[in-house]
Protein backbone atom coordinates (compact mmCIF):
# COMPACT_ATOMS: atom_id res chain seq x y z
CA UNK A 1 0.00 0.00 0.00
CA UNK A 2 1.23 3.64 -0.44
CA UNK A 3 3.00 5.32 2.14
CA UNK A 4 0.91 8.07 1.81
CA UNK A 5 3.44 10.00 -0.96
CA UNK A 6 1.24 9.09 -3.67
CA UNK A 7 3.65 6.15 -4.54
CA UNK A 8 2.68 2.64 -3.97
CA UNK A 9 5.21 0.54 -2.02
CA UNK A 10 6.16 -2.83 -4.75
CA UNK A 11 6.33 -6.12 -2.67
CA UNK A 12 9.84 -7.59 -2.88
CA UNK A 13 11.12 -11.48 -3.17
CA UNK A 14 13.12 -12.65 -0.30
CA UNK A 15 16.23 -11.81 -2.25
CA UNK A 16 15.24 -8.19 -2.63
CA UNK A 17 14.24 -8.18 -6.40
CA UNK A 18 10.71 -6.70 -6.79
CA UNK A 19 8.27 -8.95 -6.91
CA UNK A 20 6.21 -8.87 -10.80
CA UNK A 21 2.52 -7.95 -11.11
CA UNK A 22 1.81 -9.52 -13.99
CA UNK A 23 -1.72 -9.88 -15.88
CA UNK A 24 -1.84 -13.30 -17.63
CA UNK A 25 -2.79 -12.65 -21.69
CA UNK A 26 -4.93 -15.41 -23.14
CA UNK A 27 -2.11 -16.19 -25.21
CA UNK A 28 0.24 -16.90 -22.87
CA UNK A 29 -2.31 -19.31 -20.95
CA UNK A 30 -3.68 -21.05 -23.91
CA UNK A 31 0.27 -21.98 -25.37
CA UNK A 32 0.63 -23.24 -21.29
CA UNK A 33 -2.23 -25.39 -21.89
CA UNK A 34 -1.15 -26.97 -24.96
CA UNK A 35 2.63 -27.36 -23.83
CA UNK A 36 0.93 -29.67 -21.54
CA UNK A 37 2.20 -27.14 -18.22
CA UNK A 38 0.33 -26.92 -15.07
CA UNK A 39 -0.02 -23.57 -13.87
CA UNK A 40 2.58 -24.14 -11.13
CA UNK A 41 5.16 -24.80 -14.11
CA UNK A 42 4.29 -21.75 -15.92
CA UNK A 43 4.03 -19.42 -13.52
CA UNK A 44 6.77 -19.04 -10.78
CA UNK A 45 5.70 -18.55 -7.69
CA UNK A 46 6.70 -15.56 -6.19
CA UNK A 47 5.29 -13.32 -9.20
CA UNK A 48 1.58 -11.84 -8.07
CA UNK A 49 -0.43 -12.41 -11.16
CA UNK A 50 -4.19 -12.03 -12.12
CA UNK A 51 -6.51 -12.38 -15.26
CA UNK A 52 -8.50 -9.62 -16.76
CA UNK A 53 -12.35 -10.76 -17.03
CA UNK A 54 -11.84 -10.99 -20.85
CA UNK A 55 -10.01 -13.83 -20.24
CA UNK A 56 -12.25 -15.57 -18.54
CA UNK A 57 -15.40 -16.37 -22.12
CA UNK A 58 -11.69 -16.55 -24.25
CA UNK A 59 -10.46 -19.54 -22.05
CA UNK A 60 -13.58 -20.71 -22.14
CA UNK A 61 -14.25 -20.75 -26.11
CA UNK A 62 -11.24 -22.74 -26.32
CA UNK A 63 -12.96 -25.42 -24.05
CA UNK A 64 -16.48 -25.23 -25.72
CA UNK A 65 -14.75 -25.95 -29.03
CA UNK A 66 -12.39 -28.77 -28.17
CA UNK A 67 -13.71 -32.45 -28.07
CA UNK A 68 -12.86 -35.76 -26.61
CA UNK A 69 -9.81 -35.79 -24.61
CA UNK A 70 -8.61 -32.62 -25.16
CA UNK A 71 -11.91 -31.06 -24.24
CA UNK A 72 -11.37 -32.99 -20.93
CA UNK A 73 -7.52 -31.37 -20.56
CA UNK A 74 -8.58 -28.27 -21.50
CA UNK A 75 -11.61 -27.94 -18.98
CA UNK A 76 -9.14 -28.61 -16.18
CA UNK A 77 -6.56 -26.09 -17.22
CA UNK A 78 -9.74 -23.89 -16.82
CA UNK A 79 -10.95 -25.00 -13.70
CA UNK A 80 -6.94 -24.79 -12.51
CA UNK A 81 -7.00 -21.04 -13.36
CA UNK A 82 -10.52 -20.00 -12.12
CA UNK A 83 -9.04 -21.71 -8.63
CA UNK A 84 -6.08 -20.09 -8.35
CA UNK A 85 -5.47 -16.76 -10.18
CA UNK A 86 -7.73 -13.79 -9.22
CA UNK A 87 -9.93 -12.77 -11.92
CA UNK A 88 -10.03 -8.42 -12.25
CA UNK A 89 -13.71 -7.06 -13.03
CA UNK A 90 -14.09 -4.60 -15.80
CA UNK A 91 -14.96 -1.84 -13.50
CA UNK A 92 -15.33 1.82 -14.02
CA UNK A 93 -11.74 2.17 -13.44
CA UNK A 94 -11.08 -0.21 -16.25
CA UNK A 95 -13.31 1.44 -18.54
CA UNK A 96 -11.80 4.86 -18.27
CA UNK A 97 -8.57 3.33 -19.47
CA UNK A 98 -9.85 1.15 -22.37
CA UNK A 99 -12.43 4.61 -23.14
CA UNK A 100 -8.42 6.42 -23.78
CA UNK A 101 -6.90 3.25 -25.25
CA UNK A 102 -10.11 3.41 -27.78
CA UNK A 103 -9.20 7.11 -28.23
CA UNK A 104 -5.78 6.48 -29.06
CA UNK A 105 -5.72 3.65 -31.62
CA UNK A 106 -8.50 5.58 -33.54
CA UNK A 107 -5.96 8.85 -33.37
CA UNK A 108 -3.50 6.48 -34.68
CA UNK A 109 -5.62 5.20 -37.28
CA UNK A 110 -4.30 1.73 -36.00
CA UNK A 111 -6.97 -0.76 -35.08
CA UNK A 112 -6.53 -3.49 -32.53
CA UNK A 113 -8.78 -6.59 -31.08
CA UNK A 114 -11.11 -5.63 -28.97
CA UNK A 115 -10.57 -7.72 -26.35
CA UNK A 116 -6.66 -6.98 -26.06
CA UNK A 117 -7.61 -3.51 -25.72
CA UNK A 118 -9.45 -4.15 -22.58
CA UNK A 119 -6.72 -6.84 -21.65
CA UNK A 120 -4.50 -3.69 -21.86
CA UNK A 121 -6.70 -0.99 -19.98
CA UNK A 122 -6.64 -3.49 -17.32
CA UNK A 123 -3.39 -3.66 -16.82
CA UNK A 124 -3.05 -0.02 -16.95
CA UNK A 125 -5.87 0.79 -14.81
CA UNK A 126 -4.46 -1.60 -12.04
CA UNK A 127 -0.47 -0.85 -12.92
CA UNK A 128 0.24 -4.64 -14.20
CA UNK A 129 2.68 -5.54 -17.01
CA UNK A 130 1.14 -7.87 -19.02
CA UNK A 131 2.81 -11.21 -19.84
CA UNK A 132 1.73 -12.18 -23.50
CA UNK A 133 3.12 -14.72 -26.41
CA UNK A 134 2.28 -11.76 -28.93
CA UNK A 135 4.36 -9.31 -28.38
CA UNK A 136 2.60 -6.80 -31.35
CA UNK A 137 -0.79 -6.90 -29.56
CA UNK A 138 -0.24 -4.50 -27.11
CA UNK A 139 2.77 -2.18 -29.19
CA UNK A 140 2.80 1.22 -28.55
CA UNK A 141 -0.46 1.21 -26.43
CA UNK A 142 0.39 3.84 -23.56
CA UNK A 143 0.50 2.56 -20.35
CA UNK A 144 0.24 -1.13 -21.51
CA UNK A 145 3.72 -2.63 -20.40
CA UNK A 146 4.25 -6.28 -21.89
CA UNK A 147 6.73 -8.72 -21.29
CA UNK A 148 7.09 -11.50 -23.82
CA UNK A 149 7.30 -15.37 -22.62
CA UNK A 150 9.30 -16.60 -25.43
Amino acid sequence: MGSGSGRCSVPRRASGAILSRLLLDTTFLVDADRAGDTLDEAIIDDDDVAIAAITVPELRVGVLLSTGKSRSARQAFFDDVLENIPVLDYDHVVAEAHAELLVHVRRQGTPRGAHDLIIAATAKAVDRTILSADSTAFDGLPGAHLRTHR
